[in-house]
């Protein structure tokens, strides 16, 4: 019996280990405010890759007005040595990245993460997300809602064998139902590696004194990794 017993748990383990060791890597998102003005808003996702085991700190600086990177954006660390740890890389990241703008200004202009979405959370709509702007009750701003799609490319040369690769529509829909495109992929960037699905993740919003209102809309995308799905951030930006 005792032998047994030391084979179901032997069994156990080896079936737990398996599956932390088919464990994907979900990035820490960190939003790290807007300029002043509102003009720029500024995200980091960071993590340690699957497989390598590398430390990886990304920052992307985002123009709300055209929803286009900085000029010298993203900026993106990734350790080649397995005892550099994530420390090190967010502190290059950062070093970086306050040359573009800088930390202490986008810490003052945080503006409210108006909802969330982990990517943890299964119980959300992944495709929907309606908020109010800021908490004033009753609101005085028009509500923001917003709507993705899923929009498949079938399979693509630099994805073979995982199934089709997917880009996706992110439409914003105002209070009379009227929808206007923030963003409609006509092809899978390289940067995004080999992606299978999409879920709006968190909408954060800024009301700077004598600011420009704007929003991002913080999107998770689901992509093919080393040992398993792997989870990054991309954000796409307005301004009210």
């Amino acid at each position: 019996m005792n032998v047994m017993k030391l084979l179901c748990l032997a069994a156990m383990s080896l079936c737990a280990a398996s599956q932390v060791a088919r464990a994907g890597d979900a990035a820490e998102l960190n939003v790290l405010g807007f300029s002043a003005d509102g003009k720029v808003f500024a995200f980091e996702e960071y993590g340690i890759q699957d497989g390598s085991g590398f430390a990886y700190a990304n920052r992307f600086y985002i123009d709300t007005a055209s929803d286009k990177f900085l000029p010298g954006t993203p900026v993106r660390v990734q350790m080649e040595d397995e005892s550099v740890g994530l420390d090190a890389a967010r502190a290059e990241a950062r070093k970086r990245g306050d040359t573009i703008v800088k930390e202490e200004e986008l810490a003052a202009n945080r503006g409210r993460l108006a909802g969330f979405n982990a990517v943890t959370e299964t119980s959300a709509d992944p495709f929907n997300m309606t908020v109010n702007p800021r908490p004033v009750f009753p609101p005085i701003d028009k509500q923001l809602e917003f709507k993705l799609a899923e929009i498949s490319f079938g399979e693509i040369e630099r994805c073979a064998g995982i199934g089709p690769a997917k880009g996706f529509k992110l439409v914003r829909v105002d209070e009379d139902g009227k929808a206007e495109v923030l963003q409609e992929d006509k092809d899978v960037p390289q940067s995004r590696g080999c992606p299978t699905g999409y879920r709006i993740g968190g909408v954060q919003t800024f009301f700077g004194d004598g600011g420009t209102p704007a929003y991002a809309v913080l999107v998770t995308v689901i992509r093919h990794g080393f040992e398993g799905p792997d989870h990054r951030w991309i954000a796409v930006t307005g301004q009210m």
